[in-house]
Formats: structure tokens, sequence, C-alpha cells
């Protein structure tokens, strides 16, 4: 369940991370912890997430089949309604012993669970005979922050790759009379293609393109362009180093500040990303599957809404950014092997397919289970939300280990983006940032 931008954005809005150190001295709310062995030998699991009603329902029935799979295993759910307190909740939770065993960790928070050094290392489970989800299983862009020093303390549940959903109509209002999918399929899908559509939809008084401010824009933006990676191998932010990517990053700036690309975080909530979007005002709109559940809601989920890839120089695909949430478990449960049963089978390819499978929200984090998002050919191009993830990338590490630092960087370039800074002033502000804030 890799929650969607909006969804982050609001909940980081109300001071999630800026809470957890408050978070750490919290009760915990009155739950009673992980699970037990009951006198009869028979195990309880308890795990706990966040998620809409829906998700909460799919998560349910896969309780349900996995004890009718498990009679010797009892599961407890407990679900937590907001992203925004969940993380401060839960870190509480594992300060004073009283964690659930298994639990959801999202992908801005999951270098600080590692780092808190609570969680259970699971690469020799994953290795095991009892391993339902080995390590070569999941796609290795996907891991990010959950990797450290070659172990592994959780893995993607599943995964959501940033692609430019499209809409026909705009399109052919601002006159554009190419697909762009069409073009990605014969390697014509250009920056040059893309920007030129972008034009021609502002001259139309349309938006160009709408995203979401955070990390998987800007560092999708530069490596689909053909920049480096912001970060050496050593953890060392050299972006504002390189002449190529500071060019690029004003060159997205420029587009931001004369309006063809827009910051769907600022727009109003009478005319935001989503209601632009379903009522033919903007060309392209950046996010992931999870989209197929707004047209559904506007009631236009039809052959005018497709997805394309990132365009890049030359038109060949590149790496780009998957978001993801992952799945941990408490270093110190009581019900190891019962708490890892049923977290190897909920990530399994049979368990992903459950969960995701009839107009799911997100995309496979694991081999095996792709059909869930071919099974009813929406959009057209529905592989390329596959192709996407398969060579696409997590934030980097040394960012999304450090609490609040890709927000701030995502606020800093935001200044970039409103015309308050130039790229150079903007990367080397984000190169401080890094700084400062990896050596608190």
């Amino acid at each position: 369940m890799a929650l969607s931008r909006a969804t982050i954005r609001k909940s980081l809005a109300l001071g999630a991370i800026l809470a957890l150190g408050a978070g750490l001295a919290a009760c915990s709310g009155g739950n009673s912890g992980g699970g037990s062995v009951g006198a009869d030998g028979k195990a309880t699991v308890v795990w706990s997430t966040w998620g809409s009603a829906d998700e909460l329902t799919r998560y349910k029935e896969f309780n349900k089949e996995f004890m009718e799979r498990h009679p010797d295993i009892t599961v407890k759910f407990q679900p937590v309604a907001g992203y925004g307190d969940y993380h401060s909740k839960l870190l509480a939770q594992l300060t004073s012993n009283t964690a659930p065993d298994v639990f959801y960790v999202g992908d801005d928070m999951v270098g600080q669970f590692v780092d808190s050094k609570r969680l259970m290392p699971m690469k020799k489970l994953m290795e095991s005979d009892a391993s339902e989800t080995k390590p070569d299983d999941f796609f290795p862009g996907l891991f990010g922050a959950a990797e450290k020093d070659g172990e592994y303390y959780a893995a993607p549940n599943d995964s959501n790759p940033d692609v430019l959903w499209y809409d026909k109509e705009a399109l052919k209002a601002a006159g554009v009379t190419e697909d762009p999918a069409t073009l990605a399929e014969s390697g014509e899908w250009t920056t040059d293609k893309f920007l030129e559509m972008n034009e021609k939809l502002h001259d139309a008084g349309l938006i160009g393109s709408m995203y979401w401010n955070y990390w998987a824009t800007h560092w999708s933006w530069l490596k689909s362009q053909g920049a480096e990676d912001p970060y050496n191998e050593a953890g060392e932010f050299t972006a504002n180093k390189d002449d190529k990517t500071v060019e690029l990053m004003q060159q997205l700036g420029d587009l931001f500040q004369s309006k063809t690309f827009v910051v769907a975080d600022t727009m109003p909530e009478t005319a935001g990303a989503d209601s632009q979007f379903v009522t033919h005002k903007a060309g392209f709109f950046v996010q992931g599957r999870y989209t197929i559940g707004s047209l559904e809601a506007a009631d236009v989920k039809n052959d005018s809404y497709d997805i394309v890839r990132w365009p890049t120089p030359d038109g060949e695909a590149a790496p780009t950014g998957v978001a993801t949430s992952f799945l941990a478990m408490n270093g110190k449960t009581k019900v190891k092997d019962a708490a890892f049963t049923f977290w190897t089978e909920y990530l399994s390819a049979e368990g992903q397919t459950f969960r995701l499978q009839g107009g799911g929200n997100a995309v496979p984090s694991i081999k095996g289970a792709d059909d869930v998002v071919l099974e009813e050919d929406y959009p057209a191009h529905a592989q390329t939300f596959l192709d996407m993830r398969d060579i696409g990338f997590e934030d980097y590490a040394a960012e999304a280990r450090v609490p609040g630092l890709p927000v701030a960087i995502a606020e800093e370039f935001q200044k970039l983006y409103e015309g308050k800074e130039d790229a150079q002033t903007a990367l080397d502000n984000a190169a401080e940032l890094v700084k400062k804030r990896s050596a608190e």
C-alpha cells in the first residue's frame, strides 16, 4: 500500500515528523503489545498498519484466509486510521516494548526505524526454507533505506511507480496529434516531444503537467534527463557541484515558474489536481496506480486516460522514482516463527495477488504477481507500471535515513519553483541541509 502523494503530503503538513520526539515519550494508547503463545501452543500474532476503509477490509479478508490455512496461529489486527499519527505511536510502542509483532513502515520513515535498532534483521529468515520471499524475488531498487550494510530490516509490501498519466481529450484540445505511449513504444518519447506538448497545453490555457513536490519528482527529473546521482557512494550530497545537474534543475524551476508545470501540493482545494485532471484541464498528472480510483470516483474511467514513462533526451527508458511502503518485524517479538510465517506469506506473490487483485491501488513488489496489474487491461498501457517498477528506484538511502530530510529538501526546491531562488542556490542550500541534518 504505497500511499498517494496527497495523503503523504497532507500528513507531513500536520507535523508528523516533528511530533516523533514527543511520540517517544507518549503512552501506547492502551495497546497490549505483541503476541504470545497460549497454553495450548497456539500463537497469536499482532500486526498493524494504516489504511482507508477499503484497504482495511481487504487486510481483514487476508487475515481470515491466513488463519484458515494456519489454525495454529491467531492474527490480531490493529489498524491506525491516520498516517500522520501512525509512526510516532509505533516508535513509542517499540520503546516501551508494547509494539505489534509485524507492522507497516512508510518509505519516508523506514530509515529512522532501521537506525532505531528495534527491527528484526530479516536476511537469514528470508533465505531460510520457511521463506516464500527470498531476497532475489523482490525488485532490488525497491528496498531503499530498508537495506543497510547488506542486511534487510523490512521488505516492500507493494509499490507505485510515478508514471505520467495523460488525458487525450486535453491533448487534443491543445492541438497535440501524437500519442505519448505510442511514441514511447517506438523509442520516440523524447524530452523535446514532451515539452512541446506542454507548451501547446499552456498556450491553450490548460495545465501542462502536475507534480507532487517530493523526492521522486526532482530526482526522477534529473535521472531521466541524464544527470548523475545526487549522492556519491559515501552518501555525500554532490548535486550542487555538477554543472549538468544545476542546468537541469534550473530548467525544471523555469517550467514551474512559467506555470507550464504546476506543483499539485499548492493547488487550491476547490481546484485541486484530481479535479483538474478528471475535468480535462490538465494534460499530464504524475502519480501511481491509485489514480485509477480517482477516475472511478469521478465516473471518468475511460479510454481518454492512459499512462507513459518519463521522457528522456534520446527516447530510451530511464530509471525513475518508485514509492513503496514496507513490512517489518519487531526485533523483540515473542512469536518469531509465527510472525515470520505471516510476514512472508503476506509479502509473497500469492499474498500480494490476494491483496491487489480486483482493482488494487498498487503494483506488486515481488516477482510472480504481475497479472493483477494487467487483469483489467486498464489503462491501455498498464504494462508501463511494471516496466517502470523493474528499473525504478526508491529514495536514496543517504536521504531517506535522516528524519525529515526528504521533506526539507523538497521545501527548499519549492523556493526554486516559485522563483525565489535559482537552481545553484537551491542545490547549495540542499547540500547544507544534508550536511547539517546528517550530523545531528
